[in-house]
């Protein structure tokens, strides 16, 4: 098989592409380079520059490359800039995504993996979120993931074609300090930022009803997260077809304070952390199940918080010489 990996060059995607070619995965990239980085793919890893939104870049690379499944990551994600901006947000997400599957469907492609997103479940009050979990998205970054997903499934029953739904909940670390996350959008590269620059980090909300009274997340390490595209990968390249829903986390929660503490150790910038107050549209807490992921896939993930924090502190010294000498 060869996969069109679109989105490759950027953080999560090159992750994808060095876990889908180090298993011996034949793979081409498309990317428009807007937040990705060529030079995070291996040199012998075909990268075409353009857009899922064209249609005959579409055509030309999915029968010059043979493609036979696509990887689908090229997406806007950030959800205060989605709040901002939905009508970009809904033309990249999802008008985008109707381009490329028209042109999977004209094609004879069989297989799709959607890069989908825990923000479909909006504040689940539940202990843990399973795939069954009501969807209510409360901003357009997540309505534009649910969207995503009602599309491929409906592509997949009308073309058979075999789709697969990954849910990421918070992605964290790196596996090497080339392939780090470059933006200050989440929250470890958030205190990193404020630590570097002499400042102490910012939690918001102390009062939750959680054992410290700060957020509890699940975080994955972004080589896990790839492993997992990996497995599903090859779960739909096999005979049949149909749909698969999975979660793709840890099972464990972490609360915010406690991230800052880890943080704080590793970086030996330990700075205790200001509290502001909550966020609106914040969950108190939001942990997968990761049953279905096991079950079906056979896969689970192999590192922890520390080690996501270690490497993600690696590759921001990389490109912030100056964070170690603070």
């Amino acid at each position: 098989m060869t996969w069109l990996i679109t989105g490759g060059a950027g953080y999560i995607g090159a992750h994808v592409v060095r876990s889908m070619t180090g298993s011996g995965e034949r793979v081409v990239v498309l990317d428009d380079l807007s937040t990705g980085i060529a030079e995070r793919l291996p040199a012998d890893v075909p990268l075409v520059r353009g857009s899922v939104s064209d249609r005959a870049l579409l055509d030309r690379v999915l029968a010059r490359h043979d493609i036979t499944g696509v990887v689908h990551l090229a997406a806007k994600k950030q959800v205060g800039e989605s709040v901002e901006k939905p009508l970009l947000y809904y033309r990249e997400n999802v008008a985008g995504l109707t381009v490329l599957l028209e042109a999977v469907v004209a094609a004879g492609v069989r297989r799709l993996l959607f890069s989908s997103s825990a923000a479909v479940y909006g504040v689940p009050d539940v202990e843990l979120v399973t795939e069954d979990t009501p969807c209510v998205p409360i901003n357009p970054y997540g309505e534009t993931k649910l969207a995503g997903e009602w599309l491929v499934r409906a592509t997949g029953r009308a073309h058979a074609l075999s789709t697969g739904c990954l849910r990421y909940f918070n992605v964290a670390g790196a596996a090497t300090p080339e392939l780090s996350d470059t933006g200050v959008f989440n929250v470890i590269p958030m205190f990193f930022d404020r630590l570097t620059r002499g400042e102490a980090p910012r939690i918001f909300g102390d009062d939750y009803l959680t054992p410290d009274g700060t957020c509890v997340r699940d975080y994955i390490h972004v080589a896990d997260l790839a492993d997992a595209h990996l497995a599903l990968a090859r779960r739909l390249a096999g005979p049949g077809t149909g749909d698969l829903t999975v979660n793709i986390g840890r099972g464990e929660g972490v609360s915010v304070r406690e991230l800052a503490d880890v943080v704080g150790e590793v970086s030996g910038l330990d700075r205790k952390p200001e509290v502001h107050p909550r966020r609106p549209g914040d969950a108190a807490k939001a942990v997968a199940s990761a049953v279905r992921a096991s079950e079906e896939l056979g896969w689970t993930p192999r590192q922890g918080v520390r080690e996501m924090v270690e490497s993600a502190w690696e590759g921001w010294c990389l490109r912030h010489p100056e964070a170690r000498g603070v």
